[in-house]
């Protein structure tokens, strides 16, 4: 991959956003990337916040996006790309990149584009950071190479390292665009501005069905049972220290009185007491409910950089130099075998004297 010189770079503008679609339905991620989209373009010269959709049908999308910040859409729109496949998906936003060169690429970190970031990142011949969790503008931290002096700010895209155990800061200066792809649930939304509009470029490059285009034989949908911890108002959490998966029925109970959704750390997960889907952290998911209780959790870094922003965090161990109680609003020093049970009997009192 060769370096680009400072003319060539200097022709890549603006921030764009890979508008990921379901079934002709925005995902999170796009409102939240074409939100942080507009952070990142107030601190770059005149730049702009441009969502790429892909898909068939899906004019109707581009107004929910001028909601939430994109100053102009550019709809790739074509019966081939109605379901996500990687080749032609692949083919749409290289061509994108290609013909209107960004100079930030932004995908989401989900299963689609996990697949998609690095496919088109090695196309069009520029670096990915995969699954950021901070995004900043700001000056390359090394020195430049001599003869090329970096006259551009640069996109300091900033992901866990070393299976969480360390945080990694990495810039791409000498290519175009800065491309990552950002965990969902990262970046915040912003107000949506109701009834703003943006500019709709249609562009198609064009497709052509050869030996790397995969056959759909069957979609088929799978219903959770389980809420998306993401999307829970009040989650009950739990580590470690709870012992045993049997004493989940505990938080459960809990959640239920309450009306929240069970969570759960890494280290329950890796114990294999509690699914991935469930996991609080740099590893899995970042959550802000307004409420988060911190159960039998000692506040490891890498779980606290998932839930910090809670509205509310209380916590429940037995260490009282936990680190957990170092970001915990409320702390409670105990045996969460006779707090937390305490606390459901509570809650349940409480609301049935309403």
């Amino acid at each position: 991959m060769a370096a680009m010189t400072n003319e060539t770079i200097a022709q890549y503008k603006d921030v764009y956003v890979f508008a990921e679609q379901v079934d002709n339905e925005l995902s999170g991620i796009a409102l939240e990337l074409v939100s942080e989209g507009t952070r990142l373009a107030a601190e770059l010269d005149d730049a702009k916040v441009v969502a790429v959709v892909v898909g068939s049908d899906i004019a109707g999308l581009a107004d929910k996006l001028a909601e939430y910040g994109a100053d102009k859409v550019i709809l790739v729109d074509d019966p081939i790309l109605k379901n996500y496949r990687t080749e032609p998906y692949t083919h749409a936003l290289s061509s994108v990149i290609n013909e209107f060169k960004p100079e930030i690429m932004l995908v989401g970190a989900t299963a689609i584009g996990r697949d998609l970031g690095p496919c088109v990142s090695a196309r069009v011949e520029t670096g990915l950071t995969a699954d950021c969790t901070l995004l900043e503008i700001g000056d390359f931290p090394l020195n430049p190479i001599p003869g090329r002096e970096q006259k551009h700010k640069q996109l300091l895209m900033t992901r866990p390292a070393f299976g969480g155990n360390t945080i990694a800061t990495i810039a791409c200066p000498d290519n175009r665009p800065q491309m990552a792809t950002v965990r969902p649930g990262v970046m915040q939304k912003i107000e949506p501005k109701v009834g703003a509009k943006a500019e709709i470029i249609n562009y198609n490059p064009g497709f052509e069905e050869n030996n790397k285009y995969v056959e759909i034989l069957d979609i088929v949908k799978h219903v959770k049972d389980t809420v998306d911890i993401m999307d829970a108002k009040i989650l009950v959490s739990g580590g470690r220290g709870v012992g045993s998966p049997e004493n989940f029925a505990i938080l459960q109970d809990l959640a239920d009185a309450i009306g929240g959704t069970v969570s759960c750390s890494r280290a329950v997960v890796d114990s294999g007491w509690k699914p991935k889907d469930l996991q609080v952290g740099q590893t899995g998911k970042t959550v802000r409910p307004l409420v988060y209780f911190a159960i039998g959790i000692s506040g490891a870094i890498q779980h606290v950089a998932g839930m910090e922003e809670s509205d509310i965090i209380i916590a429940i161990n037995k260490d009282e130099d936990a680190p957990i109680f170092d970001v915990a609003d409320y702390g409670v020093v105990g045996d969460l075998n006779k707090i937390v049970p305490q606390l459901t009997a509570a809650i349940k009192a409480a609301i049935a004297n309403k």
